[in-house]
């Protein structure tokens, strides 16, 4: 099976919110999409395991907002790594609470829909939540649509593991055994870690290779942050 093959499917990348009353909570998604028009449907697939699908099923609402094309990679990194059960998302950004309850993001959006759910099928690790627009508007900003290729391309981010696209890549093969007291540095925004004992192999870098000695340029393989993100282990 070709995993390449799977990158060649458009997908926009979103963050889908929904709130109960109390709670609130919401998530990175490339998988929303349009599935009717009189009236007009979105479907959203969400992970099991997360507290937005949780909320989505208590509430029976959620929000779509469509993330521009440079969004910035601790937002991406917060709703898309962080876990809502132990993080309140909304708290450091820019938000207000729609017509349904659902929490609806204002920062790095171009457009945003609310929806009430009006099926719900359940598809294995994830469900699908079809909803109808209640709601929606259009927000101030001149940017592009974020697409996963470009996140995945140019910004060097990858799928998070409750994503439907997240594909599990094997582990190098290193050609010569590397000291394992090499320092490692964590990515302050999604909790990646560099291990210079493997390297970067995706990004050309070679098992190790010293966080000190990456390029200016080089960016989590996970969310797309900067080398400055970083901080030493202790």
């Amino acid at each position: 099976m070709s995993h390449e093959a799977f990158y060649r499917i458009t997908y926009g990348l979103y963050v889908v919110g929904s709130g109960d009353g109390d709670r609130m909570n919401g998530f990175v998604s490339n998988t929303v999409f349009q599935v009717t028009a009189s009236p007009a449907r979105f479907a959203v697939a969400c992970n099991k395991d997360n507290f937005t699908c949780e909320l989505i099923r208590q509430s029976g609402v959620y929000s779509i907002s469509v993330l521009q094309q440079e969004a910035r990679a601790d937002l991406i990194g917060l709703f898309g790594y962080k876990s809502g059960r132990t993080v309140f998302k909304y708290e450091t950004v820019s938000y207000r609470t729609g017509r349904t309850g659902a929490p609806v993001l204002l920062e790095d959006t171009l457009a945003w829909f609310e929806c009430r759910v009006v099926q719900t099928i359940d598809v294995g690790t994830h469900m699908l939540f079809v909803g109808e627009v209640v709601e929606s508007g259009v927000l101030p900003c001149s940017e592009p649509p974020l697409t996963y290729a470009y996140y995945r391309e140019v910004k060097k981010g990858k799928s998070p593991k409750n994503a439907p696209t997240f594909i599990s890549s094997p582990e190098p093969e290193r050609a010569e055994p590397v000291r394992a007291s090499l320092p490692k540095y964590s990515c302050a925004i999604c909790g990646h870690t560099y291990d210079p004992a493997a390297g970067d192999p995706d990004s050309g870098i070679p098992p190790g290779t010293l966080f000190e000695d990456l390029p200016v340029d080089w960016c989590c393989p996970v969310c797309g942050a900067a080398k400055s993100e970083f901080s030493r282990d202790s």
